[in-house]
């Protein structure tokens, strides 16, 4: 992995509305491994799914009551969403076109657009297995076009790509509703979810590794390592929902896991052993080897920081760069 030893990084999302701020934040407090800060708070198209919608080729989607929906063809809103996102990479290149080491870019994955987006007909498309085969080929080809523009913009970085899956557990469990509410549409077969979550994750070169992050409970862990993807990101407080035995083959067979523990909104941060314990403990209970520790954690805040304030987001990136420096210097405690 591209990532040394010891490694801390963030999630995405942020609360700034600045781009230049916001990745200079980023860059000062996470050096040894930085992400392309993600401002929800500008508005429609920074959003999650507005901004990944954007990355799509040949679909176009607009602003509905509801949410985001596929329209044919494209419109202010789709318009307003790339101008962000240009904004955004403007903001990288400026503040870090000479950065050389790991670089974090962040999407939604396919299951988490399928479970927003609406096709034309009303319904989320998370409806029409076809749809879904559409949607995750066409953001596949939209992750190429925009990791190659990364590359331009920090030529010496080597990319990593998250793809934040939120809507993953109960998009396997069948608990997404219908746009109505009124029922809920029917589970996908977790082979179905490999399939969809691994188009995307082979339309990067394979030595770019790809991380998939859920901060919810019930995380399918077996569903993204059979994917093929190389690192997990979960919220380390909803742990206990994960089987060990689940997470440790992962584990075992490689995964490196993106370890949320600092809270991801506004909390006192006490005793660095508070943060760190938790990971100590869990590695421990596994059974392995204390010196692999360092190499196979990343620490993360739980998930994104946009619902904190400025100076406790300054203050959760430092305390995983902390926690993860602790943690490589004395896995054991």
């Amino acid at each position: 992995m591209p990532w040394g030893p010891g490694s801390a990084t963030g999630v995405g999302s942020l609360p700034w509305t600045d781009p230049v701020e916001a990745t200079r934040v980023v860059f000062g407090e996470l050096p040894d491994f930085p992400h392309l800060p993600e401002l929800p708070g500008r508005g429609p198209g920074a959003d999650l799914v507005g901004r990944t919608a954007a990355l799509l080729v040949d679909l176009a989607v607009e602003l509905t009551s509801t949410g985001w929906a596929f329209t044919a063809r494209p419109g202010r809103d789709l318009r307003r969403a790339k101008t962000l996102r240009s904004a955004d990479l403007d903001a990288l290149e400026e503040v870090a076109g000479e950065h050389r080491g790991p670089l974090k870019i962040q999407i939604a994955g396919p299951w988490t657009l399928a479970a927003a987006l609406e096709l034309r007909s009303g319904e989320k498309a998370l409806s029409d297995p076809g749809a879904v085969r559409d949607l995750a080929g066409s953001l596949a080809e939209g992750l190429i076009e925009h990791a190659t523009e990364v590359r331009k913009r920090v030529p010496a970085a080597e990319l990593v790509v998250q793809l934040d899956e939120p809507s993953l557990p109960a998009v396997v469990a069948g608990s997404v509703r219908t746009v109505s509410g009124l029922r809920a549409l029917a589970a996908v077969d977790p082979a179905d979810a490999v399939i969809s979550l691994g188009t995307v994750r082979t339309a990067v070169p394979a030595d770019v590794p790809v991380i998939v992050h859920c901060c919810g409970s019930n995380v399918p862990v077996d569903v993204i390592r059979r994917a093929g993807a190389d690192g997990v990101g979960l919220d380390f407080g909803l742990l206990d929902t994960v089987p060990d035995d689940e997470l440790g083959s992962a584990v075992e067979a490689g995964l490196t896991v993106f370890a949320g523990v600092v809270p991801s909104v506004d909390t006192d941060l006490s005793a660095l052993t508070d943060t760190v314990d938790p990971i100590r403990h869990w590695w421990r209970r596994l059974g392995f080897a204390p010196e692999r520790l360092a190499e196979q954690v990343v620490v993360t805040p739980a998930c994104g920081l946009a619902g904190a304030s400025p100076a406790y987001a300054r203050r959760a990136m430092t305390r995983c760069r902390e926690a993860a420096r602790a943690l490589y210097e004395a896995p054991e405690g």
